[in-house]
């Protein structure tokens, strides 16, 4: 069987195509350009509320059923596009912060849902506990929330983390490009980028050289330089959650958000970071 093409990069093509065409047609013919794209959005949707009619009438295993259906990403990018999705918005909300509770914790700290408003898009949370004396840390923890809820919320219009600044959706509802509301772009790594447990493995990505460092199941991201002398730190030692610089010794605690052990007023650059079945995905630009 093939492999799956990259659902989003696929979505993304739609929209520029769209465009072309309407450019090179008539106004007659791009109206009937519509009206086959909205009659086949038509079938497919009625399709899919049919299955969600089978899904919530079956007897046996109807949860377990509904959890394959929403693990599939196009079958769930479908049912939100038709309003047909069975979770509301504080629902996924709460599993796109499941995504990343074990980056929250690296922070030292925890989020909870404030308010979800299924009419406006606009979603409230707190941050608590996370990592005091950090900001970089803070903004970060910021990013990774947004792109976690707006990939299984694209409704969201507005997200506000108590204690920080939000900022608005783009239009379009998905995650922000870095092109138009300064936002940084969400870079995706390959697997080779990834260092086993225990280990540390660099990379460049648009904006930046990145140390990627994995204790136990966790990854953490970090730009690849040593507060404390500037050096790269790409050839230090991880021992356990320290990563030591190999130029002037300084240990940093990789899984609080690299803060310094000796002098707490320095620590690393942490990097916003999604690990989920779309892969490792950083953000690099808002933090340069």
């Amino acid at each position: 069987m093939a492999e799956a093409k990259n659902l989003h990069v696929v979505g993304d093509r739609i929209e520029p195509l769209l465009d072309e065409i309407r450019s090179m047609v008539s106004p007659l013919a791009w109206g009937r350009v519509e009206a086959v794209m909205s009659a086949t959005v038509e079938l497919y949707g009625e399709g899919l509320r049919r299955i969600v009619d089978v899904v919530a009438r079956a007897k046996v295993g109807a949860d377990e059923i509904r959890g394959r259906l929403l693990a599939d990403e196009l079958v769930e990018s479908l049912l939100l596009l038709h309003g047909l999705h069975p979770e509301g918005l504080a629902e996924r909300v709460a599993h796109a912060l499941e995504r990343v509770r074990p980056y929250l914790g690296s922070h030292g700290g925890g989020i909870e849902v404030l308010s979800a408003d299924d009419r406006s898009g606009e979603v409230r949370l707190r941050l608590a506990g996370s990592c005091d004396g950090c900001p970089s840390s803070l903004l970060t923890v910021k990013l990774a929330v947004e792109g976690a809820i707006r990939d299984l919320a694209p409704e969201v219009t507005h997200i506000e983390v108590e204690g920080i600044v939000g900022a608005a959706a783009p239009p379009s509802g998905g995650a922000s490009s870095g092109r138009d509301g300064g936002e940084p772009a969400w870079t995706p790594l390959g697997v080779h980028a990834e260092p086993a447990p225990g280990k540390l493995a660099s990379t460049e990505v648009p904006g930046a050289r990145v140390v990627l460092c994995r204790v136990g199941a966790n990854l953490y991201a970090y730009r690849d330089r040593c507060p404390a002398c500037e050096s790269p730190i790409d050839a230090g030692e991880l021992s356990g959650d320290l990563l030591t610089c190999p130029s002037c010794a300084e240990r940093y605690d990789v899984r609080l958000a690299g803060r310094s052990i000796r002098n707490r007023e320095i620590h690393l650059d942490p990097l916003p970071l999604l690990q989920d079945d779309r892969g490792v995905r950083i953000a690099v630009g808002s933090l340069a």
